[in-house]
């Protein structure tokens, strides 16, 4: 149930704390792909719900130079289609799953997309941000293999927006107000790829070889696509039937667009680490964590403080 008004101050603390804090009752080590597991992911994602509404969310008014850096960020047109696309393809897929307690999950984390797509929207009315048409959301052909993009781009580009929104809330050029308000938002991505990474693991253990064999083929295709898809600019057709170039990799290259701060890419990428670490430290330590960004992060920077410092010298 969501709030009909305004909610006070108490009340948004405790929701901030029931999001981010959780543990099971259920003791002792649990074995991934187990009903136990899957009882666990479900219960974290509905008991840690935030019920907030967008519509009485407070946009606080911002001076010329503020409203100049946020109207000028290239993303708004990519961010509202990419949540509109995730709740259609999530929908999509939550429909082919049999069990009633996943399906839920997967149904309320499409729900959840939609929401962050109606946040944005209010947003970039309220400050008259100029979009695009947007394009018709198609239903997909292979609801999985949708939901597999959906669920990999979230965690590629979750664990990268976790440090951007913390050098953005370091730099001061935003309003503190403004950052607040899209703080739940931030937190709903972090458990939506805490679902999904758990998600995959107790998909993965309920296969047998064969569809594991595909499953795992259909993965590696998965993350093909994505990497091809982040080297380049998306070209996109709005609802006008005008293509637009979109760049899919702002996440990673839009550091300088938040601060004014000269910042190297080893810092952001410390930061994204730490970040994200902090963001899952309030959950339940048995749920699995997405792994790949931050195993190929860590194991670069090494490198690049190394290059950074020879440049120094």
């Amino acid at each position: 149930m969501l709030p009909t008004g305004e909610p006070d101050a108490a009340t948004i603390a405790a929701s901030e704390a029931r999001t981010r804090h959780w543990s099971s009752t259920q003791a002792g080590r649990i074995k991934y792909g187990s009903d136990v597991h899957k009882q666990m992911m479900c219960r974290m994602f509905e008991e840690t719900f935030n019920p907030y509404r967008p519509s009485v969310l407070q946009w606080p008014t911002l001076d010329e130079a503020a409203l100049h850096r946020i109207t000028s960020l290239p993303i708004w047109d990519i961010a509202v289609q990419t949540e509109g696309k995730a709740r259609l393809r999530m929908a999509a897929y939550a429909r082919t799953i049999a069990d009633p307690l996943m399906r839920n999950a997967l149904a309320q984390n499409a729900w959840e997309e939609n929401r962050h797509k109606e946040v944005l929207s209010k947003m970039v009315q309220h400050y008259s941000i100029p979009l695009v048409p947007e394009p018709l959301y198609e239903y997909p052909k292979d609801p999985e293999w949708a939901y597999l993009v959906t669920g990999y781009s979230e965690c590629i580009d979750s664990f990268f927006a976790f440090g951007l929104f913390k050098v953005a809330y370091d730099s001061g050029l935003f309003p503190p107000e403004l950052i607040e308000t899209f703080e739940p938002v931030m937190q709903e991505e972090c458990r939506h790829i805490l679902l999904f990474a758990n998600w995959v693991a107790w998909h993965r253990r309920n296969l047998n070889l064969f569809q594991r064999i595909a499953f795992e083929w259909k993965v590696f295709r998965v993350w093909c696509f994505l990497g091809m898809e982040r080297m380049d600019l998306a070209k996109s057709l709005d609802a006008d039937g005008n293509e637009h170039a979109q760049d899919n990799n702002f996440t990673v290259n839009g550091a300088q667009s938040v601060t004014e701060k000269e910042l190297s890419v080893a810092e952001l990428m410390a930061t994204c680490v730490s970040e994200n670490d902090r963001r899952f430290a309030g959950y339940d330590e048995r749920l699995l964590r997405p792994t790949t960004m931050p195993f190929m992060v860590k194991c670069a920077l090494p490198v690049l403080r190394f290059f950074e410092r020879r440049k120094r010298k």
